[in-house]
Order: C-alpha cells, then structure tokens, then sequence
C-alpha cells in the first residue's frame, strides 16, 4: 500500500462563523471516510479467485471417517480447516476446523466421556451429536445445511461481509461450474492481497488505529495470567468467540506472549487422546515454552503503540503477514488488540 504527501485543502483560514478546530475536525472525518470509500471499491473491484496462491491444497474429509483421523490429518498437512463432504447427499455440509477438534476434546473431558471413543466415531457421529452440536460448536453448525461457501467470482467485498456477519474464520471459495473447493481464505488473506496491490496518491490513513476505534481496547480487553490452565483459557476463547488472548504476567502487568486457538503444540505432542485432555491441564507458561520460536508465524506475538497510524499497520503488515497486533504503552502494558479482521471490518462502514 503506497501513498504520497499531499498538500492540504486549507490554504486560506476558517470563515468566521465556524471554528477552526470543528474545521479541521470536518476535514478529518472527509478524508477518513474517503480512505474507506477507497479500500471499499478496490474490494469491490477484485474477486476471490484473485486472493489464490498459483499453487495450493485443498483437504477435503467424508464425513464417515473418524473424527480422530481427520484431525491428525489436518495437522500432517499444515491446514487449519477442511470442508466437510457427505456422500449420501452429495454435498458439503460443514467445514471441520482444528479448533473444532479442540472444543470437542474440552467438552469430554468436561463430561467424563469415554475420549477414546474418538478414535472410531465419524465426523458424522460426532456432529450430530445433539449436545455437541447445541453446546459445543453452535456457532459453525446452525441450519440443516451449514455449509457456507462463495464461488470464485464473488467479490472480495462480498466475502468480507460473509465472513463478517456469519462470524466465519475461513471461507471456502468453490468452482461454480462444478463445486470444486479451491481453497478457504481467511481475513489476513484478503488483507494479504489488499496491501500487495492497494495503490492510491492521497494521504488518507494518517490516523492513529487508538484514534479510529479500530480493535478492542481497555475494559472489553480480555487478557490471561502465566498460571492460569490452558483449559481456562480455551473456555474465555469460547465464550467470547476469541481467537487468542494476550498473556499477561500478574505482577508488572506486561505482555509476555499470546496463546492462540491455532496452537495445536499440546495436541501434537500428545501420544493419544486420553493424554491429550490431560495436557489441557497445562499452565499457560508451559505452553508457551513449548511454543515454536525459530519460525515466523502470524500467530506470533507481535506488538504497536497506541500511536501507530492506520498507514504503518498496513505497512507493518506487509512484512509479518500477522494474525493480530497487540496495543501497548510505553511500559509494554496491554491495552488493546487489532486482528486482521478489525482491520477489514472497518472498511467495510464505508458510509459512516
């Protein structure tokens, strides 16, 4: 995303009737609502298809094969999701995400259920289940056809709004001619391909994100503690449709990491499921020491100030590819946190 300096439109000073300070306040909201007018049309302008990679994989699971099964399949193959495919009525029906797998291991070991029974029950079985499909994934599992995808024409503003007001993480993208799943993209790709080829001569994102409201700050901020259980957290993640939480030491209240829903470190290292529940009763500190730290994911913890403008965001983001920034003070106190989601989001109240 590239932008050069502009001279202001105020040469000459305010009319007498209206102060300069409500004046350049007007000017502001102009220029802030001509930035989101902006980012609107460019994802008007480009469709899904021109968020894919060259090359890529798609897994795609029957849902007659053990849920176990998938899972570990999902982690063999780097993917974070896969469409879910039923062949009695050949058609998508869901997707199945490794959260998902997480929720349903939370919810045994809540009940006391027998979890080696994972390792034969269908993705089938398990999803009608009618506790597991009220209490444990409502959020993906409402309707009789779940399934919520967009062909690859659809524009990237249709699919922001899909993912936005459906409260979807990835976003299958299919063939029209022949409901082939090409891929599921998520906010941080489309975020991806707006920084890469977004290109506009205005200065128009000099404002701070702290200034735009662009994330959540302060009293709605939830953080955790080093010593708190993972399965304490998993459970504010769930209640609070949260992708991950800030780590925060208890004692000088700095950040000292994040600890998302996509770190599946636990899971892996587990030698079967029984023992996999067991590592949910794991403090967050361990966790976090068996975290991956020679690789740069968009998980990782990364951190801005709240005077960070909406332009270095972008550009920032062109580096890392991040998932979220964390908002901190001077003294590495967490205030805040903006996902890529956020940022997308914003662009899409283009008229306010």
């Amino acid at each position: 995303m590239e932008s050069q300096q502009s001279q202001s439109s105020l040469q000459a000073g305010p009319p007498d009737d209206l102060p300069a300070a409500a004046m350049l306040q007007n000017e502001r909201e102009v220029v802030r609502r001509a930035g989101r007018q902006a980012i609107s049309a460019f994802l008007d302008g480009h469709n899904c298809f021109s968020v894919l990679r060259a090359s890529g994989k798609v897994v795609v699971f029957d849902t007659r094969i053990p849920i176990q099964l998938a899972f570990y399949a999902l982690v063999e193959h780097d993917m974070q999701a896969a469409p879910l495919w039923d062949p009695s009525i050949c058609q998508f029906v869901g997707l199945l995400t490794v959260t998902d797998f997480i929720d349903i291991l939370r919810h045994y070991r809540r009940t006391n259920a027998d979890v080696s029974t994972l390792a034969t029950r269908s993705i089938a079985d398990i999803l009608s289940d009618p506790i597991i499909k009220e209490t444990v994934l409502p959020s993906s599992r409402g309707g009789d056809n779940p399934f919520s995808g967009a062909d690859s024409s659809t524009t990237l503003k249709q699919a922001c709004r899909q993912l936005h007001e459906h409260h979807l993480d990835f976003l299958p993208i299919l063939m029209p001619e022949d409901m082939r799943v090409l891929a599921c993209i998520t906010y941080t790709n489309i975020l991806e391909h707006l920084v890469t080829h977004f290109r506009e001569q205005r200065r128009l994102f000099d404002d701070s994100i702290y200034d735009l409201r662009i994330g959540t700050y302060h009293g709605d901020l939830i953080k955790v503690a080093p010593h708190q259980s993972l399965a304490e957290a998993l459970e504010l993640m769930h209640q609070h449709r949260l992708s991950a939480l800030p780590v925060v030491d208890q004692n000088t209240d700095k950040i000292v990491g994040v600890y998302s829903r996509s770190d599946i470190t636990f899971l892996t290292k587990a030698t079967d499921a029984e023992d996999a529940v067991a590592n949910l009763d794991l403090t967050l500190s361990d966790v976090l020491a068996q975290q991956r730290t020679d690789v740069t994911t968009p998980d990782a913890l990364h951190t801005c100030s709240m005077g960070h403008t909406l332009q270095s965001i972008f550009e920032y983001f062109a580096q890392l590819r991040f998932n979220r920034l964390f908002v901190v003070d001077d003294d590495d106190h967490v205030v805040g946190v903006v996902s890529a989601r956020d940022l997308v989001a914003y662009f899409l109240n283009e008229n306010n």
